[in-house]
């Protein structure tokens, strides 16, 4: 089953599939099997496809809203001004390795000299010394003195 309350089976085909275990048993589905019948069925189904395809997309529609409005309230949002300071976090091979995962995740502060587009910026220390290369948003954080 999808979000969308659909096997993609059903979506494909317009009717449930049977697995090959379920031959061999009695259940509803093997014991009330008519071809004629089966073939009038799919045909109906195949009328109705394009209605539930389009209730599908409804639900489809709802479902991505709803993961996108969960996604967002987590969302936080960060905006920096030219001249905030700024705590940087250690990535990679910045980190120490003599001090492992005891080292610190935050380096700083760091002024912010300009932005390059949105999200991007460039700092420098303290003493006026320029990073080499600009930082995105989520790996800065402001500093409170």
């Amino acid at each position: 089953m999808t979000p969308i309350g659909e096997t993609p089976f059903r979506l494909a085909y317009g009717s449930e599939a049977v697995i090959p275990a379920e031959v061999g048993l009695t259940s509803y589905q093997v014991e009330n099997f008519d071809e004629n019948k089966n073939d009038e069925a799919l045909r109906l189904h195949l009328d109705l496809m394009e209605e539930v395809r389009a209730t599908d997309e409804q639900r489809i529609a709802w479902y991505q809203n709803l993961m996108a409005k969960h996604y967002n309230s987590k969302v936080k949002h960060r905006v920096f001004q030219v001249g905030d300071l700024v705590l940087r976090r250690v990535i990679g091979t910045a980190r120490d390795a003599f001090q492992g995962k005891l080292g610190p995740n935050w380096e700083g502060p760091y002024q912010i000299t300009s932005f390059h587009r949105k999200g991007t910026y460039h700092l420098e220390t303290l003493e006026g010394q320029k990073l080499s290369h600009p930082w995105n948003k989520k790996h800065l954080k402001k500093y409170f003195q």
